[in-house]
């Protein structure tokens, strides 16, 4: 789809994302991306390919300096106080678009005069802005590190919403996102859904399990669904990997499974056959709730964030109003006694198909190029 959408509007266009070291819902954002403007060439802070195997083949990678340094790529965290150096240093003075895919550093990529810079921003930086006294507590270091990081977090702050104010348009992944763009940047944003995988679900018969897919960080609240389950003695399967999972796994019962990661055709599988999909924290955009639904698997979710515009609560889903073990665990017991119009879900995620992205994007950006 759009082969050719650059060349025919006469822009160049040049991609920007913060980091490439995971896959997750931003890295496929950037893919689609790519897919509409395939000649556009991609610049980053660091490009990790052991993590990222070969998810961003094909691709014209530009690294920023900081991947020439040592241990960049184990301990980025080092180098957070060059990153704004880093993504500024980038040459784009051969592009008439500039397109940031940014959760932090992207938006901060400086345009050319004559070229427009449209950010799809996935959130306002956490550890700057929502999360920023978690993220000090978690960051680990010593006391050393922990004196010095929230001086250096302040400067960062400056510098991120000095890099807000250079944005020409700004993209939300949802409304939830625009009003956070709204409160710590003082922009306004357009809002287009992030795509997600709707298509090629089985249907297989619903088996006597819960499921949750996710990176296994803390802030994702995966104890919360252990200790709700744990307490319920019934089966609930933990889809992915990460820093938490050795915890997690510590306080887990014999009901509680981990798959660690698996393949997408795997992936589809358990979600078509779970019972129900739990969504415990408060994300941004929540697409991992949507491919549950596109399984036409209903989701119990908690109260806040994405999920509200994208679960409709009693019909593809239920939420829980407080974040904690006791409140899921009796929003689960409710759940349970409902009957669920398992089709009706699987149309309703229809809705945010990554076709219906990538159509309004590509109409989005060639609209303000010829705006200007």
């Amino acid at each position: 789809m759009g082969d050719d959408s650059g060349e025919e509007c006469g822009m160049k266009v040049a991609l920007i994302h913060d980091h490439l070291n995971q896959i997750g819902g931003a890295e496929r954002v950037v893919l689609d991306m790519h897919k509409l403007w395939p000649q556009a060439p991609l610049y980053t802070l660091v490009h990790d390919k052991k993590k990222v195997g070969d998810f961003f083949n094909g691709l014209d990678i530009h690294s920023s300096f900081i991947q020439r340094l040592p241990l960049s790529l184990s301990h980025l965290r080092w180098y957070l106080s060059m990153m704004p150096t880093a993504i500024e240093t980038f040459d784009l003075s051969d592009y008439d678009v500039i397109l940031s895919s940014a959760s932090a550093f992207g938006k901060g990529a400086i345009a050319p005069s004559h070229a427009l810079h449209i950010c799809y921003c996935h959130t306002p930086t956490r550890y700057l802005w929502s999360d920023a006294n978690t993220y000090l507590k978690e960051v680990g270091g010593g006391a050393v590190i922990k004196y010095i990081l929230p001086f250096v977090l302040n400067r960062l702050r400056m510098w991120d919403y000095l890099a807000s104010q250079r944005v020409d348009f700004f993209l939300a992944n949802s409304h939830f996102v625009a009003d956070r763009i709204k409160r710590y940047y003082n922009r306004e944003a357009d809002v287009i859904y992030p795509p997600v995988d709707v298509d090629a679900y089985p249907y297989v018969e619903k088996l006597n399990y819960f499921i949750i897919v996710s990176r296994l960080r803390p802030y994702k609240k995966i104890d919360l669904a252990i200790q709700a389950f744990n307490r319920l003695n019934m089966n609930l399967v933990i889809v992915g990997d990460g820093e938490e999972r050795a915890r997690l796994e510590s306080i887990a019962g014999n009901k509680i499974f981990f798959t660690g990661a698996v393949s997408e055709k795997v992936k589809k599988r358990l979600l078509a056959g779970a019972r129900g999909f739990l969504h415990p924290q408060e994300e941004d955009a929540g697409i991992a709730a949507v491919e549950a639904m596109a399984a036409g698997t209903p989701v119990i979710a908690y109260n806040s964030g994405g999920a509200v515009e994208t679960v409709i609560n009693g019909i593809t889903g239920a939420f829980f109003e407080e974040q904690t073990w006791q409140c899921l665990a009796d929003s689960v017991i409710r759940f349970n006694r409902e009957t669920w119009d398992n089709e009706r879900i699987r149309a309703h995620a229809q809705q945010f198909s990554r076709q219906r992205f990538m159509a309004e994007l590509k109409s989005f950006v060639e609209m303000k190029y010829m705006e200007r």
